[in-house]
């Protein structure tokens, strides 16, 4: 990875490590229950307004005119921008936190609809605590989109391990006698998130105020780098915000499931988040500001941008293929190793893989798109991500639903596959958005071949590599080993199996990689 992916990918591999490690004590106190349904359902609640206002829209509007005004050595007019997107985002968070924690009831009743009584009023409860802190949160994004302009990445995508520490703690306090039952637990929990909100945006505070010199408020709405980014925003919003208007759709649908099935799809979905980000999210990140900064004419932009687009997708593709095999091939292990405690067991890791599995449906294409989805935003031009969004919007709820309900009833299958379905049809939706986007960028700047060939190789490499993991997790099954040395040799046996088969064809992103440990 160059330097500035690898920047992203360190700091989100330490966030995403601390929330495996946050969902892992989570599992061990409240397994399945009624009560981690709660919890999952009104974290995810007040999440549309991060995810609104937050990091994947903030950057894909904010950061490529804050980049074009720097590149072309205009800091001061970027930095007033900055300020003032700042304060409108300030305003507009507090007062839509104000009117969540107003409106908590109904907002459960629409996306949590299939809840008993007692699971809704503790989703109640909960989303009117956890409000305030997502407002924090976007605030955070704001530190992030500022950062990133200035090609500093780490600390922006490790600070969330701030906001899992918090919860970690205090789910460890609750866990050690101060919740007098799970719903207590869920309250403690909700409180550590809002402390940890807090932590995530003070602790980028004073870098953000070192690089734009002032923190002065400002409402200079009618500044022309302000006006565009404004103008962009509604369109990212839906665009960026595609998988996420698809994971509410999910829990929606999902608590009409037996129970369990909005916390073992959200397992399911931090475990399918890990590739997404870290490989996914740390190349779109860092090609972003990068895209943006091409210069000249309609030509050379287009140039620019499938200069750079080759190779990302490539180590897109390298990455994230074998992730997808992975969780079809040694899901179970990989569930077992993170969540498999406590009140968490056998047959909750089994429900969670299935709905893992699922999900490797769209990895592919969902990483592969968000990039090309970079290109668009990079070239101001932010209708074509939305089209194709509202597509797959359209197609996750529909298949969605078709399958979850209606079709479980009649033929009669399990929650599991109830949950296996939301997240499968997901997958097909990310296919058509992803070929969407592919076609529409082809004639906006000239052809964008995919590594198509690479592709079918290194996806060879990981069925083998699966292939390989499952025998050691049903070998080590066999001779009655414990859980957790049967599922790292599951996940260790992949792992070694697919780089030596990489480095065996001499794979160049291989070689990357070992020549960087070498160097170290």
């Amino acid at each position: 990875m160059p330097g500035g992916a690898l920047a992203v990918a360190a700091g989100i591999f330490l966030s995403r490590i601390a929330g495996l490690v946050r969902e892992r004590v989570i599992s061990h106190y409240l397994g399945l229950s009624a009560a981690a349904d709660a919890f999952r359902a009104a974290l995810r609640i007040p999440n549309l307004l991060q995810n609104l206002l937050g990091e994947g829209v903030l950057s894909a509007s904010f950061i490529p005119v804050y980049a074009r005004l720097r590149a072309e050595g205009r800091d001061e007019d970027a930095s007033r921008v900055a300020r003032a997107i700042g304060t409108l985002l300030l305003l507009i968070a507090s007062v839509i936190a104000l009117a969540g924690v107003i409106a908590a009831r109904p907002l459960v009743a629409l996306l949590a609809p299939g809840y008993d009584s007692g699971t809704h009023e503790l989703t109640v409860r909960l989303v009117q605590i956890l409000f305030p802190g997502v407002a924090l949160l976007v605030m955070s994004a704001w530190c992030l989109g500022v950062l990133n302009s200035h090609r500093k990445f780490f600390l922006s995508y490790v600070s969330p391990v701030l906001w899992n520490t918090a919860i970690i703690g205090f789910a460890i306090a609750a866990g050690h006698g101060l919740a007098t039952d799970d719903g207590d637990f869920a309250v403690w929990l909700a409180w550590g998130a809002v402390v940890g909100s807090a932590a995530q945006f003070l602790v980028q505070l004073p870098s953000v105020i070192r690089l734009l010199r002032s923190l002065r408020p400002s409402l200079a709405v009618h500044d022309p780098g302000v006006r565009s980014t404004l103008r962009a925003f509604v369109p990212v919003v839906l665009g960026r915000g595609s998988v996420q208007i698809s994971a509410y759709l999910d829990q929606i649908i999902a608590s009409f499931l037996p129970a369990g099935a909005v916390a073992a799809l959200f397992n399911a979905q931090t475990l399918y988040l890990l590739p997404v980000s870290l490989f996914g999210m740390a190349i779109s990140a860092s090609e972003l500001p990068e895209m943006a900064s091409g210069t000249g004419d309609a030509a050379a932009r287009a140039k620019h941008l499938q200069d750079r687009l080759a190779p990302a997708l490539r180590r897109v593709v390298f990455l994230v293929v074998p992730s997808a095999i992975a969780f079809v091939t040694i899901g179970g292990a990989i569930v077992a190793l993170l969540f498999q405690t406590g009140r968490f067991g056998a047959d909750d890791t089994r429900v969670v893989w299935i709905a893992l599995a699922g999900s490797a449906i769209g990895l592919v294409p969902g990483t592969q798109g968000r990039l090309m989805a970079s290109a668009f935003y990079a070239l101001g031009e932010t209708k074509p991500p939305l089209y194709a969004a509202l597509v797959r919007v359209t197609l996750t709820g529909l298949l969605g639903y078709l399958f979850a309900l209606p079709l479980r009833e009649h033929f009669g299958y399990s929650g599991a596959w109830g949950a296996f379905a939301l997240t499968a049809t997901a997958g097909v939706a990310a296919w058509v958005e992803f070929t969407l986007l592919h076609r529409w960028l082809g004639t906006r700047i000239g052809p964008v071949p995919l590594p198509i060939r690479f592709e079918l190789t290194v996806g060879v490499l990981a069925i083998l590599a699966g292939a390989a993991g499952y025998s050691v997790s049903v070998l080590a099954a066999k001779l009655d080993l414990p859980g957790w040395l049967a599922s790292l040799g599951a996940v260790g046996t992949f792992g070694v199996v697919y780089l030596a088969g990489a480095m065996a064809r001499k794979i160049p992103e291989t070689q990357a990689i070992t020549r960087r440990l070498r160097r170290r």
